[in-house]
């Protein structure tokens, strides 16, 4: 018998593992009579539909996920063209007969693409293999049939088992390179202060302590004249390599704006209008400050971002929220922000940060700044780079954060 006459769909049909067919879009075209029977189905009840409408999950079930995993398989499949097997999974199935009944069943899971002539997946093969009676047995004796059965499954899922390993060190070593390129991009956009004239001035960068958590905070300063000072801190929302791409794009937009502006408030609008056409840009937060050494003056105006704090001689701590307006390009259409001034005496320290240096999870903003207030009262006399040293050490937790820290410190 040569290849050609070989009738495939005969040889579909009576094979004896259950195998439908999908569609990249997850709608069934085909089921054979296996994934029938072991399903429960009618072939009338699949075709066409997506799957999670012939088979959604228990929704008696708070933790039910079965649903939600096999599409996110599925999807895979479609994006990447690769084979996916899943971990067992259990997907509890509503009683064709007795509707809003549902019966706890374990599967073992294999997707894979069928690609056309061109290599792009043209239709998803779906093999599942039902192995509930293995899962609740669990070192109880089983019948002959059944023994031989698990034999058979366990080789099968110890191949499986050793392909999601695989896949895991594949998909680590992808994370962890994204992880390094976001750190280097991130650096690149973050250099030394841009001062004409010597400050006791300090910044300080830490990324996320998750690996896939390289974020969008930035920060800026740089020397306007020879009588004022303009300092910047911002926060992207989101991780990964495209925050910090909308992070480079707003700090080098800013820093151009804010070199020809009056003042924060002006620099503010404009970046405003520019976030508008940046995708990925949208609810960024941003302070602007401009520091006039000879009338001994701060102006500020945020754009939704944390309050930068000003540690006075005195030894009081005021956080500077006068003039807060939603983050960029939130509202529908440009309004003006807002601009406050305060005045400062010399010796004052001046810190601007991001939230992963207060913020943590189920606490209060409150107490992160005053936590942040607490530990500026103790080490405020400090020089700027020991400054920030001590307020890493004592705010940021041993096990790191969830967000990325950006910190600036400047002594007035």
């Amino acid at each position: 018998m040569t290849e050609s006459t070989i009738d495939y769909a005969a040889v579909y049909r009576a094979y004896p593992s259950a195998v439908a067919l999908l569609t990249p879009e997850l709608r069934y075209v085909e089921a054979n009579a296996a994934y029938l029977k072991v399903a429960g189905r009618q072939w009338e009840d699949l075709l066409g539909r997506h799957f999670w409408e012939v088979f959604p999950d228990n929704p008696e079930d708070e933790q039910a996920s079965g649903t939600r995993n096999l599409r996110h398989s599925l999807e895979r499949v479609a994006a990447s063209g690769e084979r996916d097997p899943m971990a067992i999974q259990r997907y509890d199935v509503e009683s064709a007969e007795k509707p809003g009944e549902f019966t706890e069943r374990y599967w073992s899971i294999v997707n894979a693409p069928v690609p056309d002539e061109d290599g792009r997946v043209r239709l998803i093969l779906h093999r599942v293999e039902e192995v509930t009676e293995l899962v609740k047995a669990r070192g109880e004796p089983l019948a002959p049939e059944a023994e031989d059965r698990a034999r058979r499954l366990e080789s099968d899922l110890l191949t499986r088992a050793g392909e999601l390993q695989s896949a895991n060190e594949r998909l680590r070593e992808a994370h962890a390179r994204e992880r390094q390129v976001g750190l280097s991009l991130q650096r690149s956009m973050l250099p030394e202060p841009d001062l004409r004239v010597p400050r006791d001035a300090a910044v300080r960068y830490r990324p996320a302590s998750a690996t896939m958590n390289v974020c969008g905070d930035w920060y800026d300063i740089i020397d306007l004249d020879g009588d004022r000072i303009t300092l910047a801190v911002g926060d992207v929302v989101g991780h990964g390599l495209e925050a910090a791409g909308v992070m480079g794009q707003l700090r080098s937009a800013l820093s151009a704006v804010a070199r020809v502006s009056e003042s924060p408030k002006q620099a503010l609008s404009i970046l405003d209008l520019y976030a508008r056409s940046v995708p990925g840009a949208q609810t960024a937060t941003v302070v602007k400050l401009f520091v006039d050494w000879e009338a001994h003056v701060l102006v500020y105006s945020s754009a939704g971002h944390l309050p930068p704090a000003l540690a006075r001689g005195t030894g009081r701590v005021d956080f500077l929220d006068e003039a807060t307006s939603p983050p960029l390009a939130v509202l529908p259409t440009h309004a003006e922000p807002a601009e406050a001034s305060v005045p400062f005496a010399s010796g004052d320290v001046l810190v601007l940060y991001t939230d992963g240096l207060i913020e943590r999870r189920d606490e209060d903003i409150d107490q992160g700044l005053a936590r942040l207030a607490t530990s500026l009262e103790r080490h405020r006399t400090k020089p700027a780079e020991a400054l920030a040293d001590s307020l890493l050490v004592e705010l940021l937790p041993p096990q790191g954060t969830e967000d990325d820290t950006a910190l600036v410190i400047l002594r007035l």
